[in-house]
């Protein structure tokens, strides 16, 4: 009889604690749909297949890079450019991995290593507003859950887009490319507010882009300004401090 009652104890803390990631995951969701749907839209008017474009998201799984390739691809990139490419990009994610595994360390290291994967910078930064849950019971479930409907939600949203890019007009397709600048411009206008040297950032690797588009193709040019301008950022902001 005792081993029943702390078996529905063990199931019933399970669930809350899916329950309570699924709650705070939830705005996540609402956000990704749309945007995951445009990328699949923007990734079909670029020439992947409907296959293609819902492996990205379920391999990848980063929308900036995912957009970012897309646009590579239909600008004819090569495979070595857009993987040199994305890599740069992602590699924030080594230090937002590093710091999920620091405040996570009371979470089996079974568990640690899958919840790393899913990382994006929206389920970061809401875990690091529940490290709490790490030292409850069960508190793997809470990120785990948490990090499923964000996943999920952008992989059927890529698939939805993929769909809707086969049967909506051309014209409205393609509009739809400005999605991927305004994207862009939302992820850098944050940064420029707090500290305008990133917005200098941001110019030099734009500058460097548009000499580089002179003499080499436009993949390697956005190689080299995303890796120069983001060493100029070691100069500019050698004297912030955190």
């Amino acid at each position: 009889m005792e081993t029943v009652n702390v078996t529905k104890n063990t199931v019933s803390t399970s669930m809350t604690m899916l329950k309570r990631g699924l709650t705070v995951g939830f705005p996540i969701m609402l956000g990704y749909i749309p945007i995951a749907i445009t990328y699949g839209v923007l990734a079909k008017q670029a020439g992947l297949t409907l296959t293609e474009l819902t492996l990205m998201s379920v391999l990848v799984f980063a929308g900036a890079s995912q957009f970012m390739g897309a646009n590579m691809i239909a600008l004819g990139a090569g495979a070595v450019e857009i993987i040199i490419a994305t890599f740069v990009l992602n590699f924030r994610h080594f230090v937002m991995s590093l710091s999920f595994m620091n405040r996570m360390r009371p979470v089996a290291l079974k568990w640690k290593l899958p919840l790393a994967l899913g990382l994006t910078d929206e389920t970061f930064a809401v875990s690091s507003l529940h490290t709490k849950e790490a030292k409850e019971e069960k508190g793997f479930f809470f990120y785990a859950s948490l990090t499923l409907i964000a996943y999920l939600s952008w992989v059927i949203g890529s698939l939805l887009g993929g769909v809707l890019g086969e049967i909506i007009p051309e014209a409205l397709s393609q509009s739809m490319g400005i999605a991927l600048y305004a994207m862009f411009i939302g992820l850098l206008v944050p940064s420029v507010k707090k500290e305008l040297r990133v917005g200098l950032i941001a110019l030099i690797a734009m500058l460097i882009n548009a000499i580089c588009l002179q003499f080499m193709s436009s993949g390697w040019a956005i190689v080299v300004g995303t890796v120069l301008g983001g060493y100029s950022g070691v100069f500019l902001l050698k004297g912030e401090r955190s």
